[in-house]
């Protein structure tokens, strides 16, 4: 094979973030992908019907406005992006659903009495969003630039992560609202480190809010491949890379895999004690995803939720964290938290005119080959009677066919290793946690730091380590049009 510059081991969000940053500093680049098509976690295919195109992956992206990375790659500008009003809501029962709206006042004034508590746990994080972002994407290691929002979220963390994640609030909604968006995590709750994860996301709901990519989260990674093409570089698909000596020769390899893919890529050149490193990767629990094509929108009880994009279906707060409790400890949940997205709500190119698409997973254990369609089915029948009577098809994947889909979500866990605190501060290592001690092999995945979510991020960060140390390339590149 001939030989270039890079190499890049993987085509999901981070892999190519990580490809096009390198071409646009004018090296040789060939990306490798063992599926038939690109995208990784960020994929839209027809699932279930002819014209029905689901989201493989994420569906809805907090961060395609806020990532430091999409931004200087004017990810908004190279495709379109609608961003709901409503970026959130938790449906309760015998009652209005909780909503967080993209304005921070209305949704303190439909909270009630815990209006001005929500206010206040939200405004100095809305305010300087951006310094939030550059906290969330960068290392927890290296000397805060803001250290002002790093403590107004600090302390934020340690309110809302701890059996005190209460005294807050005085009514039921609002808390129900918050949890929702904190068992992303798919942690026990309350989590240090699902509150963070928590806390940011939903500060960015009243910021720049949650956006839908029109076409689906392709268009997020076709755009990301048309730059590394008209850069000069190559993608290869159906490419299984079993050992890092079937690559061309190259000054550089990035992988977009796993930490236990890496060391299997790797083989003997990798050091006994970083080794030891990646064998200490935990890996969480897991999802269970069913993929729905309806005959009309959702009958929703509350019918203001026809329009919003993402629902946490999971009742008040004690009901979401119990069930998040009995998969932490190996079991089914009872009443399971669903996470459901609607995007031809706003995406009129997801399904055939009058007809549309609904995304949903829950949490189950690592490795579960259970079928939940039927949970799941039944929880959004809860909320909205009649759901059932909607379906024309639907597709199921267990945690053990997610991990099948994608080998780097190791027993169907998404965040390619668990999202527990020690692993936001060493993921996988402490200093530089792209660079590995193999000569020129870098990690570039959701394995490293800042961990998962399309943010692309870690592929970033990745590529402008390799610059440096392996080009002498200290200035990042421009990636803008």
């Amino acid at each position: 094979m001939t030989s270039v510059d890079a190499v890049v081991v993987g085509s999901g969000p981070n892999g190519l973030a990580a490809a096009v940053t390198l071409a646009r500093a004018g090296l040789s680049v060939s990306v490798f992908e063992r599926a038939s098509t690109i995208g990784g976690g960020a994929r839209t295919a027809e699932l279930t019907l002819p014209g029905f195109h689901h989201d493989v992956g994420s569906a809805i992206h907090p961060m395609a406005l806020a990532s430091p990375f999409f931004r200087a790659f004017n990810l908004s500008e190279r495709i379109e992006l609608v961003v709901p009003e409503m970026s959130y809501a938790q449906p309760l029962d015998g009652r209005d659903a909780a909503i967080a709206w993209r304005s921070l006042q209305r949704t303190a004034d439909e909270l009630g009495r815990d209006g001005a508590a929500w206010r206040s746990l939200f405004d100095p994080l809305v305010r300087h969003i951006d310094n939030l972002a550059e906290i969330a994407g960068s290392t927890l290691l290296r000397v805060p630039r803001h250290p002002v929002t790093l403590a107004q979220l600090g302390l934020r963390i340690l309110e809302q992560g701890t059996p005190n994640w209460n005294l807050r609030f005085r009514e039921a909604a609002a808390p129900a609202l918050l949890t929702g968006v904190i068992a992303h995590s798919i942690q026990e709750l309350p989590s240090l480190a699902a509150a963070a994860a928590g806390l940011v996301l939903a500060a960015h709901a009243h910021a720049g809010g949650w956006p839908v990519p029109i076409g689906g989260s392709q268009s997020i990674i076709n755009a990301l491949a048309a730059d590394l093409r008209a850069h000069g570089g190559t993608i290869t698909t159906d490419a299984h890379i079993t050992s890092l000596s079937e690559l061309p020769s190259s000054s550089v390899v990035l992988l977009d895999t796993s930490a236990r893919a890496l060391a299997d890529l790797a083989g003997n050149a990798v050091p006994a004690g970083y080794a030891r490193t990646l064998r200490r990767v935990k890996y969480g629990n897991a999802i269970a995803k069913v993929d729905y094509a309806l005959s009309e929108p959702v009958p929703w009880a509350d019918p203001r939720l026809h329009e919003v994009a993402t629902l946490h279906l999971g009742g008040f707060r004690a009901e979401t964290a119990g069930g998040e409790r009995e998969v932490a400890r190996g079991r089914m949940p009872r009443s399971p938290y669903v996470l459901v997205a609607q995007p031809s709500a706003h995406d009129s190119t997801r399904a055939p005119a009058g007809k549309h698409v609904l995304w949903a997973y829950t949490h189950v254990p690592s490795g579960s080959a259970a079928d939940r369609s039927e949970a799941i089915s039944a929880q959004v029948e809860r909320f909205a009677p009649g759901f059932r009577d909607t379906i024309l098809a639907q597709a199921s994947s267990s945690a053990v066919d997610v991990e099948y889909s994608n080998p780097n979500y190791i027993g169907g866990d998404i965040s390619a290793g668990a999202v527990s605190l020690e692993q936001l501060l060493r993921r996988p290592t402490l200093v530089d946690p792209w660079r590995t001690p193999i000569a020129g092999v870098y990690l570039c995945s959701s394995a490293t730091s800042p961990g998962p979510g399309v943010h692309g991020m870690a592929g970033w960060n990745a590529a402008r380590s390799a610059l440096r140390h392996e080009f002498g390339v200290v200035d990042a590149p421009d990636l803008g049009l």
